[in-house]
């Protein structure tokens, strides 16, 4: 077992450590491709299917994985660039809908039962909201590694697939931020309705961006900074719980444009930190697949939702599983006493 990336000291300490991380059980992925080609199937007939097992195995370290315990992990934040009108609905909404989550009225909570995952949810100094980015950094590098320390601590070593989500009133302009601060291109090409802004709104939230990254030229240097400078303290801890899964070998389901932005400071670190997450889905939101073209990932569905919480991802999930059920339950063309090709 490689040492644990959290507790961290400082950015640089963090950068370090993520220059080992656990990598691909290249063996096991052969192994479960080989099983693939003597399945009673044309070869590649189940498409995207057959590849998704082969993934599943090479980081679960199985050539036939299943999924015995499914993880769905929600990191709820506020935020402090509230304050420049760029929410329809008020940062209350946030605490409520942590409540509505806790008491399993909310869409995740039917659609985790409904594919069989386990839900928690991680509220995140809800009564403290980041600072306002266009004044100063939402968060501070200490801010930054403690919101991270505690996603990871939040992930259960025993979960066979982790499915990341997030809630937080104005933390689609974060994304689109973070997006914008990453890859660049003009704030309003990566800015989109989140919650349902109307086009006053959305001009807000175009100026409170413009407003950010003109003041943090130099932040953008550096992913982590860059986290630091826009970012809150759900997508910090999403970054944390992608790592820690990393550590475990767990397979990550990324949700919507949110929970993928915050992902994408990982990648630009250029440690290949994403390489066990899926997309789960390509959301409504206009920059989601924008983004996930720039990250190289392919969605497993694409259903037009822009809900956030992880829904996506649980809806995902079944995918997956169908793509494990049919790689390990299947019978292989000698079993059935099929003639193969």
């Amino acid at each position: 077992m490689k040492a644990p990336l959290f507790p961290a000291a400082s950015f640089a300490d963090l950068n370090a450590r993520l220059r080992d991380l656990p990598e691909f059980d290249e063996a096991a992925a052969a192994a479960a491709q080989a099983r693939q080609g003597q399945l009673t199937k044309p070869p590649g007939s189940l498409g995207r299917l057959e590849d998704v097992a082969v993934f599943m195995a090479g980081w679960r370290g199985k050539a036939r994985p299943g999924i015995a315990h499914a993880q769905a992990l929600v990191f709820a934040g506020n935020h402090g660039v509230c304050a420049k009108g760029v929410n329809p609905y008020p940062q209350d909404v946030t605490v409520q809908m942590v409540a509505n989550f806790k008491a399993g009225g909310a869409a995740i909570n039917q659609l985790c039962r409904a594919s069989g995952a386990e839900l928690a949810v991680v509220a995140l100094e809800l009564d403290r909201p980041t600072a306002d980015f266009t004044e100063g950094p939402a968060m501070g590098e200490a801010e930054v590694l403690d919101a991270m320390a505690k996603g990871a601590e939040a992930v259960d070593p025993n979960a066979d697939i982790l499915l990341l989500g997030e809630m937080g009133i104005g933390n689609s302009t974060v994304a689109a931020a973070l997006a914008t601060a990453l890859f660049g291109g003009a704030a309003a090409d990566w800015v989109g309705p989140g919650t349902g802004a109307d086009a006053a709104v959305m001009a807000r939230k175009i100026a409170a961006i413009e407003a950010g990254l003109a003041r943090h030229e130099a932040m953008r240097q550096s992913p982590l900074a860059t986290l630091a400078a826009f970012g809150g303290r759900e997508q910090a801890a999403i970054c944390g719980a992608i790592l820690a899964a990393r550590m475990q070998r767990i397979p990550v389901l990324l949700d919507g444009f949110i929970c993928t932005a915050a992902a994408a400071v990982l990648e630009a670190l250029g440690v290949g930190a994403l390489a066990h997450c899926l997309a789960a889905h390509v959301s409504a939101e206009p920059g989601h697949a924008r983004l996930l073209e720039k990250l190289g990932k392919t969605p497993l569905l694409a259903l037009g939702m822009r809900l956030g919480e992880g829904s996506g991802a649980a809806v995902a999930l079944g995918v997956v599983r169908a793509a494990l059920a049919a790689h390990d339950g299947m019978s292989t063309f000698a079993e059935a006493g099929v003639s193969g090709a």
